[in-house]
């Protein structure tokens, strides 16, 4: 399938974020904004203020996330973003340094199997990092999850050197690594 380009998410890849999330078994239900606060804009859908909302953020610089090319075609997204930008997650306190969020994968059905969410995280991690997050979070569940899978698995993190801190609800693991001194 080849390897996964990845770039921020800004205001000349739009379209092409766009693109990904109203394919065919794209986000644009929920256009990542299940943990943004994007209530506002009154006389339009719920669908349509997610979306401004998000493409708002995009056009002013606010960091909202990652998207990952396959042979130059939109082929994943994730959202990575200082915690700050998202409402509550239910994660840990701080402890020393910024801490950043992984709250979301989306990578089309055709495309599964290929390790591009893992491609994503590392990806993920190596952004967080450079922006100077001490802390990367994340929030997966099970396998099994019968919700928030679009969050990611635990195993996935768990292998990439994630700590398990704690919950958050009952199906999603918050999950945290140390970006200063970890790999």
């Amino acid at each position: 399938m080849g390897e996964l380009e990845v770039h921020d998410v800004d205001a000349g890849r739009w379209g092409d974020l766009a693109r990904l999330f109203e394919a065919r078994g794209g986000p644009k239900h929920c256009w990542c904004s299940v943990w943004r606060d994007w209530r506002g804009a009154p006389g339009t859908t719920d669908r349509e203020r997610k979306r401004a909302t998000l493409e708002g953020q995009v056009r002013t610089g606010v960091p909202v996330g990652l998207i990952g090319y396959v042979e130059g075609e939109p082929a994943a997204w994730c959202s990575v973003a200082p915690r700050e930008s998202f409402r509550e997650l239910g994660g840990v306190a701080d402890e020393a340094g910024e801490v950043w969020s992984l709250v979301c994968f989306f990578v089309p059905r055709k495309r599964r199997g290929a390790g591009l969410a893992r491609q994503l995280l590392e990806a993920a991690v190596a952004r967080a990092r450079e922006a100077g997050a001490g802390t990367l979070e994340a929030y997966p569940v099970d396998p099994d999850s019968p919700s928030y899978r679009f969050m990611g698995f635990r195993p996935m993190f768990l292998a990439r050197g994630f700590e398990e801190r704690g919950t958050a609800g009952s199906r999603r693991y918050v999950m945290r690594l140390d970006l200063q001194g970890g790999r």
